[in-house]
């Protein structure tokens, strides 16, 4: 029996409940049979990017999968770069803000999450918190999936691309930053997950 864990880490503001990461888990879950598992761990991360990332560290540690899959939008596409390259393992980057600490140096202060209105306090320091988890250069690009929407209204997909030379790519002529049409595109991550 084979296991594979699939983490999917949501972007800034938003939450597990977010459309892209509802689909992915309902598509996913729907992957596991009898000789093939597949576990989904969609975690709140939290606002301190290390201490996101400890508690993640911690899950995938504590796993016994035989394999890891890192799915990440936005910024969760930043942490995916980190997990992938940390574990060596396959990531998918769905318009990831690769340079996440120049992202989000300007909104450092009170935010408010996307779904819930929930306030939190994005502080200063979080900013030294994601430059330490910053890769650089990939170093296996048949390990990642990059899904880019030129209509991104908040990202440059240029830089993505520019990010994950060699990489599978799939560029969206229109789109936006949520990637409105998510859906069409989902079959072509599972086919990444699968093989």
């Amino acid at each position: 029996m084979k296991t594979t864990l699939l983490v999917y880490l949501h972007g800034f503001r938003s939450s597990p409940n977010s459309t892209k990461a509802v689909m992915t888990g309902e598509a996913v879950s729907a992957l596991s049979t009898s000789n093939h598992t597949y576990e989904w761990y969609c975690p709140q991360l939290l606002a301190s990017p290390k201490e996101s990332m400890e508690m993640v560290i911690k899950h995938i540690d504590q796993s016994k999968a035989d394999r890891i899959v890192i799915i990440g939008s936005s910024l969760g596409g930043f942490y995916t770069n980190y997990l992938a390259e940390k574990y060596q393992c396959k990531g998918v980057a769905l318009n990831p803000a690769v340079y996440a600490a120049r992202e989000l140096e300007p909104h450092v202060g009170m935010m408010t999450a996307y779904d819930s209105e929930e306030p939190f306090d994005f502080k200063a320091e979080y900013i030294d918190e994601l430059r330490a988890l910053q890769v650089n250069t990939i170093s296996d690009p048949k390990r990642y999936f990059l899904i880019a929407a030129k209509g991104d209204e908040l990202l440059d997909w240029k830089e993505m691309i520019a990010f994950y030379p060699g990489a599978k790519q799939l560029v969206l002529e229109g789109s936006d930053h949520g990637i409105a049409d998510y859906a069409k595109h989902l079959s072509a991550v599972i086919d990444f997950i699968e093989h």
